[in-house]
């Protein structure tokens, strides 16, 4: 195991040297933001291959970890795989399931050095000059929320994709996105002359407490989402707006909801009666309508300020995606393309979400300043 995970390792470091080039060769003079951004681009490509993965039912295509029966690739393991395919053609291991999980894990790897090398950079220029730019309390942060990640990935494998903690990895997931989205939004501001909007500071609060509003309900619908997703409930309800025919259907909440058993079974061990599956979907289904409402109205207030007209214009755009590749889901029986798109565009919110409020917040920092006489504060004074 451990001549698995040194080979395993210098692979990722590898992989990593491709967006280590791209930070290097960019033209903007600020590599480390560039490397913060880079991160958070490649972190939403993760989650959208994770989606990809799941639906797939690519999670067990390498039955343990961190490798591959034992092998660091699929191609040292190839004859194990094709044995275990042949006993069993549509089970969960496949060469092509096995390389889909294995991109999965070396992505995600690949990540995990974008971030040590952050926390590095960022502890290294700290020492030197203690620039606010290079605090290092959220890459750090970052990196022990990635070493969290990585063991759920592991344990998704080890529980046989219990729904509980594929729900949890995935949640994981969309706050390391967010956490990455909030220190780029940081790093973009400390660099950027400061640009006060034309509102006052109980006009920004409010923007703040409903982005922050809606932020706190998309979580519980990604929950919702990666319940409904990992229960493979996603079909249970074949009709839109109604379910099965009835605006109530007949469901299942006690079982649907136990949150600690295996993959389509009861707590005590019994086939999930569809009842439950009609749950999950119902619930996760009506609750988006919430999210919707309350995220729309968060950008329609922020739509007529500059600084965040673009965010908001895109959480609208995104929020109607995310409601016809929903209902496109139902009408079309599940189909990979939109399936994934549905989940990429729940990480663009998770992504958007969390730069307006890093937006609201750093205006409405910079709004009650100015109220109280101090328009251009020193950026000791201001709070990000």
């Amino acid at each position: 195991m451990h001549l698995t995970l040194a080979q395993m390792a210098v692979t990722a470091l590898l992989i990593a040297l491709l967006p280590a080039a791209i930070v290097w060769t960019s033209s903007d003079a600020n590599k480390y933001r560039k490397l913060v951004w880079v991160s958070v681009f490649l972190t939403f490509d993760l989650i959208v291959f994770g989606a990809f993965t799941r639906l797939t039912d690519s999670g067990l295509g390498c039955p343990d970890w961190p490798g591959c029966y034992g092998a660091a690739n699929p191609f040292l393991a190839h004859d194990q795989i094709v044995a275990a395919e042949a006993l069993m053609p549509t089970g969960p291991v496949t060469v092509f399931k096995a390389w889909i999980e294995m991109i999965h894990r070396y992505l995600a790897m690949t990540i995990g050095v974008l971030i040590v090398a952050m926390m590095a950079q960022s502890w290294n220029q700290w020492l030197k000059n203690r620039r606010a730019e290079y605090a290092p309390w959220l890459p750090t942060a970052l990196f022990f929320f990635v070493c969290l990640q990585g063991a759920f990935g592991a344990w998704t494998v080890t529980l046989k994709l219990q729904p509980v903690i594929v729900t949890i990895h995935l949640l994981l997931g969309m706050g390391l996105l967010a956490m990455l989205v909030w220190y780029g939004g940081r790093q973009n501001h400390l660099n950027a002359p400061r640009t006060l909007v034309s509102a006052s500071p109980p006009a920004m609060r409010n923007i703040r407490i409903l982005a922050g509003v809606a932020a706190a309900l998309l979580l519980v619908q990604l929950a919702l989402g990666g319940w409904t997703s990992t229960n493979y409930a996603t079909l249970a309800c074949t009709d839109f707006p109604l379910c099965g025919g009835k605006l109530v259907p007949e469901m299942d909440f006690e079982h649907g909801f136990t949150l600690w058993r295996e993959l389509g079974k009861t707590a005590a061990g019994h086939y999930l009666p569809f009842s439950a599956l009609t749950a999950i979907h119902w619930v996760h289904r009506n609750f988006g309508f919430i999210v919707a409402l309350v995220a729309g109205y968060a950008a329609w207030r922020a739509w007529g300020h500059d600084v965040l007209h673009k965010t908001a214009r895109n959480i609208a755009l995104v929020l109607g995606a995310q409601i016809i590749t929903g209902v496109a889901t139902i009408y079309l029986s599940f189909p990979l393309t939109i399936a994934v798109l549905h989940n990429a565009g729940a990480a663009a919110l998770v992504l958007l979400l969390t730069m307006l409020n890093y937006k609201a917040k750093y205006q409405y920092d910079i709004a009650k300043k100015a109220a109280s006489g101090a328009a251009h504060p020193p950026s000791s004074t201001v709070r990000h």
